[in-house]
């Protein structure tokens, strides 16, 4: 008597992956739907040889919707949306394999990969002179105040100038790279009386300033590595007459009454003479007319 046996399989093996635990660095300036991960490296198997279906998530919050999965059936990784090394730094991804599809009410068996993203800084800024201010949130842009300083006419100075709210100073605001930069002037300076140290950003004069009228200096700061990263800050130098003499005030001692009640703003007045406003005045020697 022969007797045919008929093994019905069973769902009774989870899906495997080759590597349970991925790490990948990722460039910051990767281009939108580039492949992050081929899917070769990806897939998982099943000794029922069921059909896989795959989900991918993140457990890092505020990195959602930037990696994404080809499909379903499809687990290469993407880049969905453009990074930003500046609102995250490294990402965990988990890839799930199903023998089932997801809401199905048969037994599911399903495996597990992990993948960390690690964001690598790219050179995407330009050049930020400092002191600056962050206008967003993120604080990838930062805007600087104009530098200002002063010179005498007819005088030259052999110091670098004195500079406010400080020297010339400008980093590459993508400080992983951190690459060197140069400075110019690039306008504000027809007659060549100042300089800017390349290395330094230090200003200091070439010649003597002949002339009254202020000097509005264009001042570039540039990276080594690549001349379209640059910023341009601007440098203002007053021209004035030597002073010799400090200011002194025409009292040493002001006294002044106000009354309770006043509103924000209202004068203070002289407390030898009650309907005359108190006024504090100084004057110069170097400068009679001011």
């Amino acid at each position: 008597l022969e007797i045919l046996v008929t093994i019905l399989d069973v769902n009774d093996n989870t899906p495997v992956f080759q590597q349970t635990n991925l790490t990948k660095v990722v460039p910051e300036d990767t281009k939108v739907n580039s492949t992050i991960i081929a899917s070769e490296g990806l897939r998982a198997s099943d000794a029922d040889l069921d059909t896989i279906y795959y989900e991918l998530t993140t457990i890092v919050p505020g990195t959602d919707g930037y990696f994404a999965i080809k499909g379903m059936n499809n687990p290469e990784i993407y880049l969905q949306k453009a990074l930003d090394y500046e609102k995250f730094k490294l990402t965990t991804l988990l890839l799930y394999a199903r023998d089932r599809p997801m809401g199905s009410n048969e037994t599911t068996n399903t495996g597990t990969a992990t993948i960390n993203i690690f964001i690598e800084q790219a050179d995407t800024k330009p050049p930020w002179f400092l002191p600056c201010t962050f206008i967003n949130a993120d604080n990838s842009v930062c805007i600087s105040s104009p530098y200002t300083g002063r010179v005498n006419i007819s005088e030259m100075s052999t110091e670098p100038l004195i500079l406010e709210p400080g020297p010339i100073y400008a980093v590459d605001p993508d400080y992983t790279i951190n690459e060197k930069i140069v400075y110019s002037i690039v306008g504000g300076d027809a007659d060549k009386v100042f300089s800017v140290d390349a290395d330094t950003g230090n200003l200091t004069m070439n010649k003597v300033a002949t002339s009254p009228d202020s000097y509005l200096l264009q001042v570039m700061a540039t990276q080594v590595n690549n001349i379209q990263k640059y910023s341009v800050a601007t440098v203002e130098i007053k021209v004035i007459n030597k002073s010799y003499h400090p200011p002194s005030f025409e009292s040493r001692v002001y006294n002044g009454t106000v009354f309770v009640g006043l509103a924000p703003k209202s004068f203070v007045f002289q407390a030898d003479d009650p309907s005359s406003p108190l006024m504090i005045t100084a004057t110069d020697d170097d400068f009679p007319d001011v």
